[in-house]
């Protein structure tokens, strides 16, 4: 970056920001100050590409802004808080979060409660980021990914799904009061677009401002009705990669595939929501995949060969998810 704050090239194509000299590769420019907020690692259950110090270095060297965890079998607030103590000095915000999961303890206020509150409770030790900052809904643990997976008839009846009318469960309800409270994002997790609609509604009437839905799935025409709502939409390089061919284990020993999504597909979903509402990710991590900062390059450029503006790809994995999450202000 020159003294106008301008993002410059160097000799061989290496873009150069405040001093500093980040790679040359496709895209690469695209990292500069990115946000990914959807970033497994290690430790967990299953194989990792990184594990969460790699993570936040990666992120570092690419020039990125910030990195969200996520962990579909524990809170992901403490590894955070872990990171930004200890990684300060690399420059890269880190946050977490909980996903309702049932290994995590399923619909419960108190699981909320306390991802809310961790951190370093030391006084003025305390970051300022300590803490959830989102809530999701769960991604694995719901009517509609247990259909899709063909699970028996008890399973299928075990796992969250959003009423078509009528008031919502009660633990549900003070989640999302939580969630308001605290003014955290409310991840609505793997629900069908009319559940997730439903949702969005029923959230903000209890005050809920702060709303991310994962949207991969979704008809031109359901993107456009959520962010008539308000609601964010988020889209993952996870579905258009080759690991949707392969059979994962998430929430017990079972190994599923999902469908893929084409990166047409995409493209199309992106341009029906208001620029200033779409948020790109990774959701990388798992073994399988490039590392996370790479799956995001790759993601990015690959949107950019396929015509979405760079104009948009940027705020869409910088200012708005930012915004959203809240981030502290670089210095």
């Amino acid at each position: 970056m020159d003294d106008a704050g301008v993002v410059v090239r160097g000799p061989t194509g290496a873009v150069q920001v405040g001093g500093r000299t980040f790679s040359a590769r496709p895209g690469a420019h695209l990292l500069i100050g990115a946000v990914d907020g959807h970033v497994h690692a290690c430790p967990h259950l299953n194989g990792r590409s990184v594990d969460v110090f790699e993570a936040v270095e990666q992120a570092a060297a690419a020039g990125m802004r910030a990195i969200g965890l996520m962990d579909n079998f524990s809170s992901s607030v403490g590894y955070a808080a872990l990171a930004r103590r200890r990684l300060s000095h690399l420059g890269v915000e880190v946050f977490g979060g909980v996903i309702l999961e049932p290994q995590v303890g399923g619909l419960s206020v108190d699981v909320v409660r306390a991802a809310i509150g961790v951190g370093y409770p030391d006084g003025e030790n305390r970051h300022a980021a300590d803490g959830a900052r989102f809530v999701s809904l769960p991604t694995h643990h719901t009517r509609l990914v247990a259909l899709a997976e063909g699970r028996d008839a008890a399973y299928v009846a075990s796992c969250l799904a959003i009423p078509e009318r009528g008031p919502l469960p009660d633990a549900l309800a003070a989640i999302l009061d939580l969630v308001a409270a605290h003014d955290i994002v409310l991840n609505t997790g793997h629900l069908s677009a009319a559940e997730t609609v439903r949702l969005v509604e029923l959230a903000q009437a209890r005050g809920v401002a702060r709303l991310l839905c994962p949207a991969s799935y979704f008809r031109p025409d359901e993107v456009r009705a959520l962010t008539a709502l308000g609601a964010h939409v988020e889209f993952s390089f996870f579905f258009v990669t080759h690991a949707t061919q392969v059979g994962l284990t998430h929430v017990d020993a079972e190994k599923h595939q999902v469908e893929p999504v084409t990166l047409t597909r995409l493209t199309e979903l992106i341009a029906a929501a208001p620029p200033g509402q779409v948020v790109l990710s990774g959701d990388c991590g798992v073994s399988v995949l490039p590392p996370p900062v790479e799956g995001l390059r790759e993601f990015l450029w690959s949107l950019k060969l396929c015509g979405v503006p760079e104009s948009t790809l940027s705020r869409a994995v910088g200012d708005n998810p930012a915004s959203l999450f809240r981030l502290c202000k670089p210095e």
